[in-house]
């Protein structure tokens, strides 16, 4: 059994006429079910929670995440927009699950404080930004040269730990996807915080998404988490979903069947799903 965990709608509206190729793909592609995680700088609780957070001064970095937080898809719904239009589908006997992308605010009262008034399905949390600085942005890769990469990863790998030990969410999003420029340390220098990580989510009873974004969107072109740490993520016994991280419908389902057979090699062959926070684990 194969789902995808993990997608946005983020690029269309809550219509039926946008959303219904997803599901046509995911049939397409021998899935069972999918989950929609938007991000949350869709909504426009979250809207005080990003100008908090990320570096927004004159500055290179800075006026780049201004722009980018006018674009036209940052802050459009409301989170009750959403669960609506989730709920319809759901009442329809559309196979979905209801999840959101939380990014990781310092402010995680505040984050938690909203999300509290809703009952998801499950809960991904997903590091985005080191120090204010987005990452995953290419106009900004440059940053992973002019600075220490080894210090970049510790405190990437303290960002995660900042979440998880919240105790508040079901999914570690794509772990260690800051590899996605190539820009890699030397194995080294990053296999301490590497076992560390996976200790931290084994203690929170986390979860890690196994995510084939980075091996369709970006230059690496490989499957999140890389081999490092899926062999911790066995080690410690870390449950896993399977997710295409899908921004349009011909992406549902993508390399999700190469996902199901890479975590095999490390000899998990099970998969998580959810129902309001309660975890069913699954045969691949």
């Amino acid at each position: 059994m194969l789902n995808d965990y993990h997608m946005h709608f983020e690029y269309g509206s809550y219509t039926d006429e946008f959303v219904n190729p997803f599901f046509e793909q995911a049939k397409k592609m021998g899935l069972n079910e999918i989950g929609i995680t938007e991000h949350t700088h869709g909504f426009k609780e979250f809207k005080d929670l990003y100008y908090d957070e990320l570096i927004l001064d004159d500055s290179e970095v800075g006026n780049f995440q201004k722009k980018w937080l006018e674009q036209k898809t940052k802050f459009v719904h409301t989170l009750d927009e959403y669960k609506d239009y989730i709920d319809s589908l759901k009442k329809r006997g559309y196979p979905v699950k209801w999840g959101i992308e939380v990014c990781n605010f310092k402010n995680q009262k505040k984050a938690q404080e909203i999300l509290s008034k809703y009952e998801f399905d499950y809960l991904i949390v997903s590091i985005h930004f080191i120090k204010g600085w987005g990452f995953d942005f290419s106009a900004l890769k440059h940053k992973f040269v002019d600075e220490n990469l080894t210090q970049i990863w510790r405190d990437y790998a303290k960002e995660i730990e900042a979440v998880a030990n919240t105790g508040y969410y079901d999914i570690l999003g794509h772990p260690f996807n800051l590899r996605l420029f190539k820009n890699i340390p030397n194995p080294s220098e990053v296999e301490d915080l590497l076992k560390n990580t996976a200790q931290v989510l084994k203690k929170n009873n986390m979860i890690v998404d196994v995510n084939t974004g980075t091996s369709y969107r970006y230059p690496i072109k490989e499957i999140t988490p890389y081999k490092d740490f899926m062999k911790y993520v066995k080690e410690y016994d870390i449950p896993v979903i399977l997710s295409s991280d899908a921004h349009y419908s011909e992406h549902v389902g993508m390399n999700i069947k190469e996902a199901a057979e890479y975590v095999k090699k490390f000899g998990i062959d099970e998969i998580v799903t959810f129902d309001k926070r309660k975890r069913i684990l699954e045969k691949i």
